[in-house]
Order: structure tokens, then sequence, then C-alpha cells
């Protein structure tokens, strides 16, 4: 089982942004090669299992799975931005923060209806950027299949809202909020 490599090469970094949480930095897993192609070679494996046609990744971090993913598997790439980032015709989706709100686009022409798309991010928190990714790959007429991360941290909530609104999860590694 590759969870307890994957966690092992995760840095915790105890209060921040602010007192009581436990921040997952995945950017120390990135300084070591074989897990972290570990690490694209379990989500080749999930997403070869959905039969997805295209890789979707969200700003910032998700960047460098998906963009590596897409290239494993020889599959077009399209990137969830925050607003205003984005050169061409979007689509924009305002989710909820836990203090505020947010704003995502995509392209117009991020998918083709009915292509068979894979999010990927670094974390599963509580699902809001996730959720609102897979809102604007549906109105372009994407099947959503699954959403992919290196961390789901399911104490949050996001991975249940997610399987509530019909979208397969996967994760890598998997923390409680006392690991």
């Amino acid at each position: 089982m590759i969870e307890p490599l994957i966690k092992a090469k995760i840095r915790t970094i105890p209060n921040w942004p602010q007192p009581g949480v436990n921040f997952r930095d995945i950017t120390t897993l990135f300084h070591h090669p074989e897990t972290f192609r570990m690490v694209i070679d379990a989500l080749a494996t999930e997403a070869t299992a959905r039969k997805v046609d295209l890789i979707a990744a969200v700003d910032a971090r998700g960047f460098i799975l998906g963009g590596a993913l897409a290239y494993k598997l020889g599959k077009p790439f399209s990137l969830v931005r925050k607003k205003g980032k984005l050169p061409h015709k979007t689509i924009s989706q305002e989710y909820a923060l836990e203090y505020g709100s947010a704003v995502i686009e995509i392209h117009q022409d991020a998918c083709k209806p009915g292509d068979r798309i894979l999010i990927v991010d670094d974390l599963i928190a509580t699902g809001g950027t996730l959720l609102a990714a897979a809102g604007l790959f549906r109105e372009l007429g994407g099947v959503v299949v699954s959403v992919a991360a290196i961390v789901d941290l399911p104490e949050l909530g996001g991975s249940a809202k997610l399987r509530a609104a019909g979208i397969e999860v996967y994760a890598v590694a998997s923390y409680t909020e006392k690991e």
C-alpha cells in the first residue's frame, strides 16, 4: 500500500493558516521523484479505470498533478482557474469559502459534450472548489466521472458532498484532523 509512503513525504504544519488547523503541505512530496511518480501512477490507474477522455486540474497545485497525468495518459488537459486568469471566452462559477466566496472559470471550449472528465486537485477539503469545477464542466455537457487528489480530509465533508453530487472520489492518502 502506498498511502504510508505518500504520507511520510507530506509535511504537516500545525496551526497554519490559523490556530487549530493542520496544513498538509504536499510540496515536500515533489522533492521525492519516486514518490511523486507513485502518485501519478495511482492517479493514472484511477483515470484509466474511469475511462476518462479529458483531465482537468484546479488552480494552482492541481496543475502540477494534472499536467503530469495528462502527459502520462496522452489525454487533453483543461485548466480550472481563478477569475480573470484565462485569456479567451469563459464561463464562471461562484462558490462559498469558509469565510466569503470565490470565483473559478474555464474556457467555453474546455471540453466537448459527452467528454468523460477527471478533475484533479492537490487535496479535498470542504469540496467547494471541486463541486464548482464539476458544475462548470457539466454546464458545457461534460460528464464528470471522478475527482482525484493526493489528500482527502474527510472530516471536512468535501468527499461526502462530492459523492452526494454523483461524483466518484479518489485520494491517494487520507488524514484525520488528529494526525
